[in-house]
């Protein structure tokens, strides 16, 4: 008899277990896609003042110093190619920016007007 009953006990058990799992993959789910979405949405925002920083085609001293300052939360945030590589070349040091690299950058942009000369 005793055997007969053990059976039917733990019966529940292993359905509010089997339960509990679920609920749980849900909400890891859910959280993963929560922070996907937010790291996306960063990315589009880190981007954007990427591509404001060089809207008007040129790139000053201060705007310099703005695109290395985000540098590297663009090579973190994981930016797409077109934009990072002519980023690392402007931020790359020395006292010209070459405007090969300006233009790539407003191309990737896809800023509408042609850029100044610097």
């Amino acid at each position: 008899m005793l055997r007969r009953i053990v059976p039917l006990v733990a019966l529940p058990f292993f359905v509010v277990l089997a339960g509990c799992s679920a609920v749980g993959d849900a909400a890891s789910d859910i959280a993963g896609q929560a922070a996907s979405s937010a790291g996306e949405a960063a990315a589009r925002e880190l981007q954007n003042q990427i591509c404001t920083t060089i809207d008007d085609g040129r790139v000053s001293d201060q705007d310099r110093d703005v695109l290395v300052g985000l540098l590297s939360a663009a090579e973190a945030a994981g930016i797409a190619t077109d934009i990072l590589t002519p980023l690392t070349t402007i931020t790359g040091g020395g006292d010209q920016v070459p405007s090969e690299a300006v233009n790539d950058l407003f191309e990737a942009c896809g800023v509408g007007a042609t850029p100044a000369p610097n």
